[in-house]
């Protein structure tokens, strides 16, 4: 093969068309919930995607997905990720054709201000006030990091990003114990330990009340505590807590208030549902997944402050190979300066290009169908003798468990044995795909819709399934 024939345009033409019809064709047989969601596997080390000779493109790539989770099949009801519009597919694969970074305005001339344009339109629909601003970044993980940074350098009262950790006192934050992982592991990064993380219970809706703050306040011993940790959609069963009563309690304790907001986020674009994120736009900072409830290819994760100052606090540093010797906010259009990431992705450009082609009320009923689907599953569940449902539903993860069948009832000490085979037998089966989360009660399965074109009747066909495969 010659050195050029790669970059072929031509071939790439015929190559593009050839990918886009096998893909469409595979999304029409996952629609029409034709085969498996799961083509369950032992795990082999991935050898087999490497054996035999140099194969044709679109066959290749056409294999792989087929040997991968359809979350396009409306039977998928397992993690909080989304079959992406397609529309925003589209726009990522012109991202990868472009590779610009957006991390200095040279290199990304119109993926900049798509970003700066997009994240202002997030902080609006988050109900942040004039003067907010943020970035985007890639996941919850490097979001949730960069807002604690940012929490770390205003509220410490010494300069943590030059001198270090050790020059003041042991840190911490408040959090319910249905935090997210990630918080913990950002939280050791930034040398905390574990102590830098003052555990508070969650009351019977998996909710973090500020009177359960107030009690872990009156525990942190010689630790400065600085801010506060709430969730507005957490991860083990989509619970969202009393925002405005976490901003009320923080303004009057001079507490920085960080939401995690990554899956739940997205309710701010549905009138019926954004009530459930009252007091949102009080925090100091926001993280939002728009490869969640936005229906966006992984990863696109929006960093939103109050103060746009703060996004420049978290990462105050000299690279004058890229940036000119000026202070980070005179420098606006460079984005490097606010995030982790130098070679950063057009990521926006999948938001701005769906916003655009589909318009923005689409999403809010993509969010009202999302959770309209949730409660029917719980209803459903909950009028099963033979089910328990965990809670009922803020958002769209419902939480819920078998207890075998009035002829043959499950122990309780056995419930948890009993639902986590379950689940793995699902996943064998491969027809329907649910995962499984451990909460106080117990070991609980968990679904999670995110496809719109799931209906009513995918979900008696889940209940029915679990039954069947209960009785082999």
């Amino acid at each position: 093969m010659c050195l050029r024939d790669p970059y072929d345009p031509e071939r790439f033409r015929a190559d593009g068309h050839r990918l886009i019809d096998a893909l469409a064709d595979e999304m029409t047989r996952w629609h029409a919930r034709d085969g498996v969601v799961i083509p369950w596997r032992e795990p082999t080390r991935g050898a087999w995607a490497l054996d035999g000779e140099r194969g044709d493109l679109v066959d290749d790539l056409t294999r792989i997905a087929r040997a991968s989770t359809a979350l396009a099949n409306p039977r998928c009801m397992g993690h909080q990720v989304p079959p992406p519009v397609p529309a925003a597919a589209l726009a990522e694969l012109v991202a990868a054709v472009l590779n610009n970074s957006t991390a200095v305005y040279q290199m990304s001339p119109a993926g900049a201000p798509i970003e700066l344009a997009v994240v202002d339109w997030m902080a609006r629909k988050l109900g942040m006030p004039e003067g907010a601003g943020g970035v985007l970044t890639s996941g919850g993980s490097v979001g949730n990091l960069t807002a604690l940074l940012a929490m770390r350098q205003a509220h410490a009262g010494f300069d943590a990003w030059t001198e270090g950790t050790r020059q003041g006192p042991q840190l911490a934050v408040i959090a319910s114990d249905d935090m997210h992982y990630s918080l913990s592991r950002a939280l050791r990064i930034m040398g905390w330990g574990e102590r830098g993380a003052i555990s508070a219970p969650i009351d019977a809706n998996h909710r973090l009340t500020p009177a359960a703050v107030e009690r872990a306040l009156a525990e942190a011993g010689d630790r400065k505590v600085i801010g506060v940790i709430a969730s507005a959609g957490s991860t083990a069963t989509g619970a969202i807590d009393p925002l405005d009563e976490l901003a009320e309690l923080c303004a009057s304790r001079g507490l920085w208030l960080h939401v995690d907001a990554a899956h739940g986020g997205g309710l701010a674009l549905s009138a019926t549902h954004r009530h459930k994120l009252a007091g949102l736009g009080r925090a100091d900072s926001v993280v939002w997944d728009a490869h969640k409830m936005m229906m966006m290819p992984s990863l696109v994760t929006a960093v939103v402050f109050k103060r746009e100052s703060h996004v420049y606090e978290a990462f105050a540093q000299k690279a004058s190979y890229l940036f000119a010797a000026a202070p980070p906010s005179e420098r606006w259009w460079d984005l490097g300066t606010r995030t982790l990431e130098c070679t950063k992705r057009i990521m926006a450009i999948e938001i701005w290009t769906a916003l655009r082609s589909v318009g923005e009320a689409w999403f809010g009923e993509v969010v009202d169908r999302q959770l309209e689907l949730a409660a029917a599953l719980a209803d459903h569940v909950a009028a099963a003798p033979d089910f328990e449902l965990a809670l009922r539903p803020d958002s769209n993860i419902v939480c819920f468990r078998h207890l075998g069948s009035a002829e043959a009832p499950i122990a309780a000490s056995e419930l948890d044995a009993h639902n986590r085979a379950l689940q793995q037998r699902v996943v064998e089966d491969g027809r329907f795909y649910i995962v499984g989360t451990q909460l106080p009660r117990g070991y609980f399965l968990r679904s999670t819709l995110m496809n719109p074109l799931t209906e009513p009747s995918d979900l008696t066909g889940l209940v029915d399934h679990l039954r069947a495969l209960c009785r082999r």
